[in-house]
């Protein structure tokens, strides 16, 4: 079996390391499985790039400005919408040409239009589509954030200035959308239960397939290593006990930063002690913004793509802290699991399916600072720490291993090709 997999980037982002992970894991199990991507970082033979440099910026350029004048020329939400009006059309590629089951991804910001899809679609091949967030289920955003319109018809879209009638940027792209899926079936694979129940709640997705399988990880590049040494390796003090926070770009404010201020913060007025060996690992772009803003020292780490630095860093830490207000099923959080970190984060989207309750760490009540303070504090001074790692690494081997991932999706390439090829 051949299965393209397709991406925007290769390596920058939840979906494609995810995406990067699950190739791997397929060829070893047999598939030959190849990436096609706009944005290749690396010299891997099994990723294939575009190669067209300029003509991706154009398109990229040419959806952004299309955003930002409907949003009236503000940069609020600018990256939060996508309407795919353009895109590389990919079935003459060999690669394509050559594959037996196309697999999306995450394909947006110039990689595909919905003309592309369309001709992916027309092509006669199966497709396979993970969710990594609500887009392929909604019409122009990556997350509901609440919001039902998706249930029946997205139209007077909250993240941008309404128009109504004609005029309507998001009812204009979810009719798109809905003409394109109507007489084709695809297979949709949601990352987690959660947004599995949001996409079958879409109108847009209701006569699809869907089903959900997590993403996969590796748990012998990922795994528990020896503190103090990652501790030295990363100049990080050997007497504190260390918060760690993880995001690609940390003033992201989904991921619920300003949260974690705030707790820390109550942590601190009650336990003015803590700040003698308690400090803050931050973990991304811009990571040093906020030298100062938290009432613990912080340690910024910045930006870090190096897969070895990156398990140093979860393996020098006590606690992994993720306030996300709305999520997916973050790769954060399993790497951490798979580290023997425990874990703590809001009660939202699929992140109480990777933390199990005072098992593996502690969810707490969404948008609640003083939920999240209490889990802080329950794992640095009341919680089993050796416990809670130990059912943390047993969470991750059995649930997120690239074994049981690959196996389950070759499940669904295989009944994708038979309802292909006979119909059922």
């Amino acid at each position: 079996m051949r299965v393209l997999i397709i991406n925007t980037s290769e390596k920058s982002g939840g979906a494609a390391i995810a995406a990067n992970r699950l190739m791997e894991a397929l060829n070893n199990h047999g598939v030959k499985a190849k990436m096609l991507v706009r944005d290749k970082e690396t010299d891997a033979i099994t990723v294939v790039e575009l190669g067209k440099r300029m003509m991706a910026q154009r398109h990229f350029l040419r959806e952004r400005l299309a955003v930002w004048t409907h949003l009236h020329f503000s940069k609020k939400h600018l990256f939060d919408v996508d309407i795919a009006n353009a895109g590389f059309h990919i079935t003459q590629l060999r690669e394509f040409q050559e594959a037996d089951v196309i697999h999306l991804h995450w394909i947006n910001q110039g990689m595909l239009s919905l003309k592309g899809i369309r001709e992916i679609l027309e092509s006669g091949k199966p497709v396979v589509w993970t969710m990594h967030d609500a887009w392929p289920a909604t019409a122009i955003c990556h997350y509901t954030h609440g919001c039902k319109a998706f249930l029946t018809v997205c139209r007077n879209c909250r993240l941008l200035p309404g128009h109504g009638g004609d005029k309507d940027l998001a009812y204009r792209v979810w009719n798109r959308k809905k003409q394109l899926l109507e007489h084709h079936q695809v297979y949709f694979v949601a990352c987690s239960r959660w947004l599995e129940q949001q996409a079958k709640q879409s109108a847009l997705l209701s006569q699809q397939n869907i089903t959900n399988i997590p993403n996969p990880i590796d748990i012998h590049v990922f795994r528990p290593t020896d503190k103090k040494r990652a501790r030295k390796r990363l100049e990080l003090p050997e007497d504190k006990k260390i918060i760690l926070f993880v995001s690609q770009r940390v003033t992201d404010e989904r991921k619920g930063m300003n949260y974690l201020i705030e707790a820390i913060d109550k942590m601190v007025k009650e336990r003015p002690d803590m700040a003698q060996h308690t400090g803050v690992a931050i973990l991304g772009g811009h990571a040093e913004d906020f030298e100062g803003k938290l009432a613990l020292p912080v340690y910024p780490l910045g930006y870090v793509s190096e897969v070895k630095k990156i398990v140093d860093v979860y393996n020098a830490v006590d606690l992994f802290v993720l306030p996300s207000l709305e999520d997916n099923l973050p790769n954060t959080i399993m790497e951490a699991m798979a580290c023997g970190v425990p874990c703590v984060g809001f009660r939202v989207g699929g992140i109480p399916e990777e933390i199990d309750h005072l098992k593996t760490g502690f969810v707490a009540e969404p948008r609640n600072a003083d939920s999240l303070m209490k889990g802080i504090r329950w794992i640095l001074e009341e919680a089993d720490i050796g416990a809670l790692s130990a059912q943390a690494v047993k969470k991750v081997s059995t649930s997120y291993s690239q074994n049981s991932v690959a196996l389950r999706y070759i499940e669904v390439y295989n009944h994708a090709l038979a309802f292909k090829h006979y119909g059922i």
